[in-house]
């Protein structure tokens, strides 16, 4: 996936400066003080094409207008005083900078692909992240609060097509319970020997610890980079895992080994900048044998029997039992943790939400049903024994008030967030001065109140 991601970049990329090479740059839009050139187009076309994001229609005009459209709320944000949280736009561009080195290999490759130094990508891509984030901020102030009452959810409800309402996936409800198995001492010892090991043959000029981050380290989202993290703040990090790395002072230093939820860790310093720090790691991840996750099958299997058997419930077990952290204290009830999920922060899941263990095990259970032990990988990526429980589950269908009220009133609200933003956009087209170069005007713009003669 990542070479033909390589490939069309490149591809693309190569087409863009063909076509570029005898051009000179050019304003194409001024919205207010504001002028848009055609390279901030190509620079918009990059960054597109970088995060595998699909451009609908015509770049050149979908793009502009886009553009257009933050300059009006910049502007209003300007008036209004708008500010964002310099610490947020700083961590959310490392992340993207890691990301997209991670794509598409290394840092000089980056700088390549747009033709430009690393630290002028990474200043840009922070001016591009501030300026989207003060568009957000200033979308929520012209919104305001959105207050709907029963009746307005009621009145959509009734006004829209039955077969035009929206399909409500079947989702389900699931409680867990735990076990981790028992890992040997020897185990243990043989993770941090290998770890003493890595630190003497860095110390020694044997080899460098990006090296060996990217041969041993099981962090996956950072081995590829040779163990580095980006710079992040302390309070992203596991407690044990930042106290370690920001009391390092010489690069040239490894730190002494660090154990997290996640396993064991040492720690190379690369740079401080004030509160935040970036490092390279190599994750160690302790392992039970095959004979200790057996025996935790087995004491899993006499709770399974026990619960069957009544002689307590499944949520007094996941209560005082279970190894579950984050649903110990919940009776054992998960709760959906996908940003990206219309059921985020709820306790209901689609099934391709579930972990790929539970799903399978969840699919064919009736409601009430517990499933016999089964081994899975947990959020902390440690292979665990777990009991599931389906607590409840609503099959696909048709939004309905009764069941999907809340769904239903998501939507309302949705389309009134952009109905007041579009009403806005439109009023602030006629007070504020447009000029669109010619041969950047002929498009079926999304607002059509760009040209005004």
């Amino acid at each position: 996936m990542k070479k033909i991601f390589t490939v069309l970049f490149l591809a693309c990329y190569s087409c863009m400066m063909m076509a570029q090479e005898n051009v000179i740059d050019e304003i194409v839009w001024v919205v207010g003080d504001d002028a848009i050139l055609r390279s901030d187009v190509e620079s918009q076309r990059l960054y597109y094409l970088s995060e595998g994001m699909k451009l609908e229609g015509d770049p050149y005009c979908f793009l502009p207008e886009q553009m257009a459209i933050q300059k009006l709320y910049l502007n209003q944000a300007k008036i209004d005083s708008v500010e964002v949280s310099e610490t947020q736009v700083i961590q959310q561009a490392e992340a993207w900078m890691n990301y997209v080195v991670q794509q598409i290999g290394s840092r000089e490759k980056v700088e390549e692909y747009f033709n430009k130094k690393f630290s002028v990508i990474r200043d840009e891509r922070k001016d591009m992240i501030r300026e989207q984030q003060v568009v957000n901020q200033m979308q929520r102030e012209l919104i305001g609060d959105i207050k709907l009452t029963p009746s307005d959810v009621r009145k959509f409800y009734n006004q829209i097509p039955q077969d035009s309402l929206p399909m409500i996936p079947t989702t389900v409800e699931v409680q867990i319970i735990t076990f981790e198995p028992r890992i040997s001492f020897e185990e243990t010892d043989a993770i941090k020997a290998r770890l003493r090991d890595f630190t003497d043959q860095v110390m020694s000029g044997e080899r460098d610890f990006s090296t060996l981050a990217r041969l041993y380290s099981e962090d996956p989202g950072s081995a590829v980079r040779g163990g580095e993290l980006g710079f992040t703040g302390k309070g992203l990090l596991e407690p044990e895992f930042a106290n370690v790395a920001f009391n390092l002072s010489d690069p040239n230093r490894v730190s002494r080994i660090v154990e997290t939820v996640y396993g064991y860790h040492i720690i190379q310093l690369i740079e401080k900048r004030g509160d935040r720090i970036n490092v390279r790691h190599i994750l160690l991840r302790p392992k039970a044998s095959e004979t200790e996750i057996e025996e935790a099958t087995i004491k899993m299997d006499s709770l399974y029997v026990d619960l069957k058997a009544n002689k307590f419930t499944f949520e007094e077990a996941a209560t005082f039992i279970s190894y579950d952290k984050d649903t110990r204290n919940n009776k054992g009830l998960m709760v959906n943790l996908n940003e990206e999920s219309e059921n985020y922060s709820t306790p209901k899941f689609e099934m391709q939400e579930l972990p790929p263990e539970i799903g399978k095990v969840v699919y064919d259970m009736e409601v009430g049903e517990i499933s016999r032990p089964f081994t899975m990988m947990n959020s902390k990526m440690k292979e665990v024994v777990a009991i599931v429980k389906l607590k409840s589950r609503t099959d696909s269908h048709r939004a309905n008030l009764r069941d999907d009220y809340q769904a239903l009133k998501a939507i309302v609200e949705q389309r009134k967030r952009e109905e007041l933003l579009t009403d806005w956009i439109l009023k602030k087209q006629k007070s504020t001065y447009v000029r669109i170069a010619d041969g950047w005007r002929d498009c079926d713009f999304v607002y059509p109140g760009w040209i005004k003669e």
